[in-house]
């Protein structure tokens, strides 16, 4: 299964369609956003890309505070599961604590990644809106049975194609 990780798009809904449109090319089947949406269009794209996807509100997104029941759309920190992954996903790094398989935040716009010897993964996907660097940034997650394939997108805000760097870490299943 391969998972699209965004954050921080902040107010630039067309970075933001950018990364998904990659996301989704390089075969993401659900989408996930860590906070920081900012604008509804973000949003109604999530729904017209017609992918699962879910998102938590950031420190940002007061005014979307009301579309938590038209959308997929939640407060802090949102527990799922996609298969057999228990999922943790937050955008403030407040709640880091290992009680799911993998963990994700935003907020610092920074990226992120940590491959723990116990089993669980915490990203971070940096940012999407080019806020602190002139670069638009994404994670690509490529869950296998045995390993996690962590794909960190880049691109230059001038610049049409992204550079990709991955990584390889070991799944270890715990019992639920």
């Amino acid at each position: 299964m391969k998972i699209g990780i965004l954050s921080d798009t902040h107010k630039k809904v067309g970075r933001a369609k950018r990364a998904i449109d990659m996301l989704l090319e390089n075969g993401a089947e659900y989408l996930i956003h860590a906070g920081d949406i900012v604008r509804e269009e973000v949003l109604y794209y999530f729904e017209e890309v017609k992918v699962p996807y879910v998102a938590v509100l950031g420190n940002n997104d007061r005014k979307l505070a009301p579309l938590t029941e038209k959308f997929h759309l939640f407060r802090e920190p949102h527990y799922f599961s996609i298969g057999d992954l228990r999922i943790k996903l937050m955008h403030h790094p407040w709640f880091l604590s290992t009680d799911a398989d993998l963990i994700i935040f935003g907020h610092t716009h920074k990226f992120s990644l940590e491959c723990r010897i116990t089993g669980e993964i915490f990203i971070n996907p940096g940012e999407v809106c080019a806020r602190n660097k002139p670069i638009s940034e994404v994670v690509l997650l490529d869950v296998r049975d045995d390993v996690w394939e962590i794909t960190h997108c880049q691109r230059r805000i001038k610049e049409v194609t992204w550079n990709y760097h991955k990584k390889l870490c070991e799944r270890v299943r715990r019992d639920v």
